[in-house]
């Protein structure tokens, strides 16, 4: 067994706070077809899984084909509000989010990964935009997996990393990272300032500060 670790993270709500972005542009979708806009919170809850999967459950009475043309609305537009203001104006970092990516990084023992239902062009220019480029050992998006809370995404990290689930932890925001997190056989860290109720969230630690999170890693592992 390796001496190494992973530390596997979504995106979305955990990292950068995206929501303002991501609800402007379930807005525009809706709206291009003269549909009604969901509720916010609702729309919002969905984050996380893969646009093919949200659009059905979040607006069940529509047919294939208004699905198909919400997902393309929503890519256009997240696409030109992101080429307009760029990743660091609509998708920022939580606070403390970027120390907490350099104290694990800096550790010799520690492999950083993400595992988002972002595609990998949406993940690529966010990874530019914070210059992130080189901070993680796997890159997974929703483009080459089943949508979370498949376990697919965590299992090509741990592949790509050559670390076992016992020495892994995922850490998110949502229900989906959590039972991903448990398909893979994973721990798993649920934090308390993304898009679930943090009630909601059965992991292993919970965290309101990512200044805790080295702490919860270590405790884990």
């Amino acid at each position: 067994m390796t001496d190494l670790r992973l530390v596997i993270f979504d995106v979305d709500g955990t990292l950068v706070d995206s929501q303002d972005m991501i609800f402007a542009a379930f807005e525009f979708a809706y709206e291009g077809q003269g549909l009604p806009v969901p509720d916010r919170a609702h729309a919002l809850s969905y984050v996380g899984m893969s646009l093919d999967l949200i659009f059905p459950r979040l607006s069940p009475e529509l047919n294939t084909d208004q699905h198909k043309g919400l997902i393309q609305g929503y890519r256009d537009a997240y696409f030109h509000i992101r080429e307009t203001r760029g990743s660091n104006a609509t998708s920022p970092f939580y606070p403390g989010a970027r120390a907490a990516l350099d104290a694990l990084r800096a550790q010799d023992w520690t492999l950083l990964a993400v595992a988002t239902g972002k595609s990998k062009r949406g993940l690529d220019k966010l990874i530019e935009g914070h210059a992130l480029r080189g901070y993680f050992i796997s890159e997974q998006t929703a483009d080459f997996h089943p949508s979370k809370p498949h376990p697919s995404m965590i299992q090509k990290a741990m592949a790509d990393a050559g670390v076992e689930a016992a020495q892994t932890v995922m850490v998110g925001d949502t229900s989906y990272d959590m039972d991903m997190g448990r398909a893979a056989g994973v721990k798993t860290i649920g934090v308390t300032w993304g898009y679930h109720d943090a009630n909601t969230l059965d992991a292993d630690r919970m965290i309101g500060d990512f200044a805790d999170l080295t702490k919860a890693v270590d405790e884990l592992i």
